[in-house]
């Protein structure tokens, strides 16, 4: 049995090797012959974003996953196992504009000599000053070759960590064939109703101009100041407010308190004059006020907060926006200024930043005596969009929604239900669901205006004075997905119509990334595509996720199947922690603390990278020190173990002709593996890899430790003992080909390297183990009649062994010192069930003589070492 087995077993060079052997024989591949959906496992995976560098965090996420898709294909599922990539989207085109140095400007002609000025930047934010401004299609081929070569390099990556993915299942979400599939499903909006076009406030990022929606805002700490203002009554009387924003003080449209608050009631359906500006604004009431805050009353500017874009809603109050999409107060002033003061204060504002701004209005104040006191210094949250730089604005533009339930209580409740029929792991993560879903204050913004990206495939028609119908979209057909308006045109069209009265305007922004990767359940499974794979996927068993993005990726998700196919796209959602640094700080890019893991699998290993990841259970955050990364270490040790103590199994013989299990230890130590079994096969049903993890490496290191040591002398008896002999050596041979199926999920290197040795195939398609002693290897047996009674006895054993290797220890002799005698003293039970062990107990402590004594605890005592170490043990 030892032919294969090589003379020094090691794990550098097993992830190479492996990879190439599982490439070969198709061992991941999905087989979709003659099956039916009963039969399949099928996973959403995450498409980790395309710009940059994959991080240790998913690393983490990613095992997890990968440990419960090799479980399920063991147990006999056909695993749909697809891997994605996330291309599009703002992260794509920072990375461009960095790593290129060129910034998109659609104004601009194609240039098919292009060549960018250098290629490598450090994908740290640049100033675009700094940057050359190319066309559009320029800036997207640009887009599509890094990605392309980012890609490449992840796929070493997740092949390196044994991901173990079906490769020929791949999909890119900026693919002709992904496109087709995000545009068919917003046109289902359209005709359903669903998706709609609206003038609106918009959360703005002036950085990258473009409309940010709810789920992608961050809360940031930022210094401010409390400037308290006076407001003006037709009899003289002031009225103050206190704001962080005196610079909109031009937008101000009504000034609001809390209808309950006493101190204004007397002023609700009165008139105020705004200071410096002299506007007459109303003074209104509304529930969302805060009397606890500031004065209790304030103003409402178009747009300084949510708060306002509520207010303007609900009180019907007018439109005075003064900041434009730079991020600079527009030029022409509100029409409601009308005083020459007003508007040559106005003046001295136009053009300026909102900061600039805010000095000026400042000292404005301070000119009129309006500003009372000095502002007074806070810190306080303020919005950001999540991947920007600057404090987001609220500016008015035309925008595309789907709705998602915030102003549809059918819908919201839907989503509700289906939240609570999902089964969350961990379950408390249900919450943050039921929370998003609970306060949502808006419908799904899905416009953007970007230039890499899935472009929304609608036209406007012109009127004849060619100004765009923007009520009556041209929607593309079908047949012509995927389309760019930009390029393409519209339907009953031709191109030299573009741009002219009664011809047509294409539109020019894209999808938000959220509103394909919503759709990834589509995109992999061959929706509308291949109709019998999507049968056998959909809805999927698994969601595998970050529980960061709950709010985007899986509700944004739960949505999209809701309102295509009325139930929820999968039956279990499991979500990871986050990996935090040894001072338990979040690792994001943003802060600079996060480790890449290429140069830790190198190091390491991947089995024993896979350990550290695996060893945390989903929920939970764990901690990442790169300098000394004490769980990885551990996970290597194991790794290296399990070659070892496989090999050394291996390597005795079994006598001819004996085929029974029959010594009370060896039945014991397969009864203690036998449960094992069935706790570890029970947590990884209920998604527990951790606590499967846990129990299948514990008994390990038992049967390492003591039953190993314990039977080892019996193994190595000769051809005259033969039937102790063959107990001892099938045991042994039983237990590793068992463990190594326990393992395989977790450590798939080492183990298919050990499974390699004695078997044909893999061992991540053998069949995952069931109850030990009911399926032995073929022509096995057990004297079963004696199962039972042993199931205790390896424990018991290791005990009474570690309370003898303690006494020769204390005695300063070596393990291997002989004993003239010992004594174990134990209960009645104890002691009848130990002498079903005598033999492997004297053989292991080398004890001469062993008696017995009762005793209401185990222990061993009165041990005198042989007489020749001339050396007595004390009692």
């Amino acid at each position: 049995m030892s032919a294969h087995v090589p003379d020094k077993p090691a794990l550098e060079g097993l992830e190479a090797k492996w990879d190439g052997v599982w490439a070969e024989q198709g061992t991941y591949l999905f087989d979709r012959a003659d099956a039916a959906r009963d039969d399949v496992y099928s996973i959403d995976t995450p498409p980790p974003t395309a710009s940059g560098s994959l991080h240790i965090g998913h690393v983490f996420s990613y095992t997890h996953t990968d440990v419960i898709a090799r479980f399920r294909r063991m147990t006999g599922k056909r695993v749909f196992y697809p891997i994605g990539w996330d291309d599009n989207g703002l992260p794509t085109e920072r990375r461009v504009q960095n790593y290129y140095g060129v910034r998109c400007d659609p104004s601009l002609p194609y240039d098919a000599e292009f060549t960018p000025p250098f290629e490598g930047g450090d994908n740290k934010s640049s100033k675009a000053a700094d940057q050359i401004p190319i066309s559009r299609r320029n800036f997207i081929e640009l887009c599509e070759i890094l990605t392309v070569e980012d890609e490449k390099q992840f796929e070493t990556l997740w092949r390196d960590l044994g991901l173990s993915v079906d490769w020929t299942q791949t999909y890119r979400t900026i693919s002709r064939e992904s496109q087709a599939a995000s545009q068919l499903a917003f046109l289902r909006n359209i005709e359903r109703g669903e998706a709609y076009q609206a003038m609106a406030p918009t959360l703005w990022d002036v950085t990258f101009r473009t409309a940010v929606a709810q789920a992608e805002l961050e809360d940031k700490e930022q210094p401010g100041a409390y400037h308290r203002l006076e407001f003006h009554r037709p009899d003289g009387e002031g009225v103050f407010i206190e704001t962080t924003r005196p610079e909109l003080l031009p937008a101000c449209v009504a000034l609001v308190a809390h209808p309950d608050d006493e101190r204004y009631q007397a002023l609700f359906g009165t008139t105020v004059t705004t200071p410096v500006f002299g506007v007459e604004v109303p003074v209104v009431a509304h529930h969302l006020a805060q009397p606890d805050k500031g004065s209790g009353i304030a103003m409402v500017c178009t747009f300084g907060d949510l708060n306002d874009v509520i207010w303007w809603r609900d009180l019907d109050l007018p439109n005075r926006a003064i900041i434009g999409f730079d991020g600079r107060i527009i030029s022409e002033a509100p029409a409601a200024i009308t005083s020459e003061a007003g508007r040559e204060a106005y003046a001295q504002l136009a053009g300026k930043t909102v900061f600039s701004a805010k000095q000026a209005v400042v000292e404005l104040l301070r000119g009129t005596g309006e500003l009372i006191g000095e502002p007074k210094p806070i810190t306080h949250p303020v919005k950001f969009f999540e991947k920007g730089d600057r404090p987001l604005e609220i500016v008015s533009t035309r925008q595309w929604y789907v709705t998602n339930g915030a102003r549809d209580e059918a819908l919201r409740a839907k989503l509700l239900e289906l939240g609570a029929e999902l089964d969350w792991h961990p379950d408390f993560m249900r919450v943050r669901y039921e929370n998003w879903v609970g306060g949502l204050t808006g419908d799904w913004l899905i416009s953007r205006q970007r230039f890499f990206g899935v472009p929304l495939p609608v036209w406007y028609p012109l009127d004849g004075d060619g100004n765009p119908v923007f009520d009556q979209p041209i929607v593309a057909p079908r047949e012509l997905l995927p389309v760019d308006p930009s390029s393409d045109a519209a339907p009953g069209y031709s191109e030299d119509q573009r741009g002219v009265p009664g011809g047509f305007q294409g539109e020019v922004d894209v999808m938000d990334t959220w509103a394909t990767s919503s759709l990834t359940p589509q995109l992999a499974g061959g929706w509308e595509r291949d109709e019998e794979l999507w049968k056998l996927v959909f809805p999927y068993d698994l969601r595998p996720q970050g529980q960061d993005i709950i709010r985007t990726w899986l509700f944004s998700t739960m949505l999209r199947a809701t309102l295509e196919e009325g139930v929820k796209p999968w039956q279990n959602a499991a979500l990871s922690g986050f990996i935090v640094d040894p001072d338990r700080k979040k690792m994001s890019k943003s802060k600079g603390n996060v480790v890449t893991p290429a140069d830790i699998l190198k190091t390491h290993g991947s089995d024993a990278v896979r350990y550290w990841a695996a060893s945390s259970r989903l929920g939970t955050d764990a901690a990442f020190d790169e300098k000394n990364p004490t769980q990885i270490k551990i996970g290597r040790r194991l790794a290296i173990k399990i070659l070892n103590a496989a090999k050394f199994v291996y390597g005795f013989t079994l006598p001819a002709g004996h085929t029974e299990i029959s010594e009370p230890l060896d039945l014991s130590m397969l009864a203690g593996l036998d449960e094992v079994v069935r706790t570890a096969t029970a947590a990884l049903e209920r998604y527990d890899h951790a606590r499967a993890l846990e129990i299948t490496e514990t008994f390990f290191w038992t049967f390492c430790d003591d039953y190993l040591e314990l039977v080892k002398e019996r193994a190595y008896r000769d051809e005259s003992e033969a039937a102790g002999k063959a107990s001892a050596v099938l045991a042994l041979q039983t237990a590793i080909d068992v463990l190594l199926r326990l393992f395989a999920p977790y450590l798939p290197f080492a183990t298919e390297e050990v499974w390699s040795w004695t078997h044909e195939g893999s061992v991540h398609t053998s069949g995952w183990p069931t109850a030990v002693l009911e399926s032995l290897p073929e022509g096995v047996t057990v004297t079963a009649d004696s199962v039972a009674d042993d199931a205790g006895l390896l424990a018991l054993a290791s005990r009474a062994i570690v309370s003898v290797r303690r006494a020769k220890t204390d005695a300063k002799a070596s393990q291997k010192t002989p004993v003239a005698s010992a004594t174990i003293s134990g209960t009645d039970e104890e002691i009848a069930l130990l002498k079903r062990a005598e033999g492997d107990l004297k053989a292991l402590g080398r004890i001469a003589v062993l008696g017995y004594a009762s005793a209401e605890e185990l222990s061993v005592g009165d041990i005198v070492l042989a007489p020749e170490q001339n050396a007595e043990a004390p009692a």
